[in-house]
């Protein structure tokens, strides 16, 4: 990442390189921070008020008062955006509890750090759309409350570690037998051309993708269920399938090491592939 590249750090603009925080900020400390991702096509931010509402239910999680309005985020957002040279972008956001001596309760008068950046969108490969992703399979162990997208991620790399160790995009995780969802991703499934996802509760991220594509799913008359799946359902599915801000849609044709449903990415999966390309905006839509 060059040292020049324009992010955002408590009111101002300046290089990366010169964005600097205290030891003593609590997100360094202890993790005690939220973050979002905003998908951005051709410089316009995806679904932005789905984000800001799941940022402020995050903040609210953590029990920390938003330092901004929806429409401050936005001009902020978008004027980060107007700094970078691509047009496609992964937008970075990010808010801790601020600086304040080392002690576990919250402190008091401590002003929130806010910080932003904005990178390349690195989207699926071609090759992954048209063939699929390797990915594998563990216990969720993370703790209780994962609908919460705080900085505390050990346990989301950690399970995402798994899966690089072996060459796979992904881990696939299960707690007390339920799928839950990947290290950095929602998973769905499909049985018989029928969508079936898990419902949104303390056990996963209230995922922007995953809405947009029960939402996009619904639009194009696919039928979905959103319901608790079971290990033996989701691994006797016909196809399974990853989303996220960078990995949109991608369906899971190698699990464990070996061939899940089909092998190759299923007719349910381009359906919802072909529904998810026609709601971006024109120009950066895929084929």
């Amino acid at each position: 990442m060059p040292d020049t590249q324009i992010v955002h750090l408590n009111g101002a603009f300046l290089p990366i390189g010169e964005a600097k925080i205290s030891v003593l900020d609590r997100g360094f400390i202890y993790g005690d921070g939220v973050y979002e991702v905003i998908p951005v096509y051709k410089r316009a931010p995806f679904r932005m008020a789905h984000h800001l509402r799941r940022l402020q239910y995050s903040l609210d999680g953590i029990r920390l008062a938003n330092p901004k309005d929806d429409a401050a985020w936005d001009e902020l957002v978008r004027a980060l955006i107007a700094r970078q040279p691509f047009d496609d972008q992964a937008v970075y956001l990010q808010v801790t509890r601020g600086v304040a001596k080392r002690d576990h309760a919250f402190p008091k008068g401590a002003a929130p750090t806010v910080f932003l950046m904005s990178n390349p969108l690195p989207l699926p490969t071609p090759e992954q759309v048209a063939h699929g992703v390797a990915a594998i399979t563990a216990e969720d162990n993370r703790w209780h409350r994962c609908d919460l997208k705080t900085t505390s991620l050990v346990g989301n790399v950690l399970m995402r570690q798994l899966a690089a160790d072996v060459g796979a995009v992904e881990t696939v995780m299960f707690r007390g037998g339920w799928l839950t969802e990947a290290s950095a991703s929602n998973v769905l499934i499909v049985k018989g051309g029928k969508i079936a996802a898990p419902p949104k509760d303390h056990q996963i991220l209230p995922g922007i993708t995953y809405d947009a594509s029960v939402e996009f799913a619904r639009s194009a008359g696919m039928p979905i269920d959103i319901r608790p799946i079971s290990r033996e359902e989701a691994l006797a599915a016909d196809e399974m399938w990853l989303s996220s801000s960078t990995k949109e849609v991608i369906a899971i044709t190698t699990l464990d090491g070996r061939p899940f449903g089909s092998g190759v990415p299923g007719p349910t999966f381009r359906r919802m592939y072909a529904a998810f390309q026609s709601h971006k905006p024109p120009g950066s839509r895929r084929v």
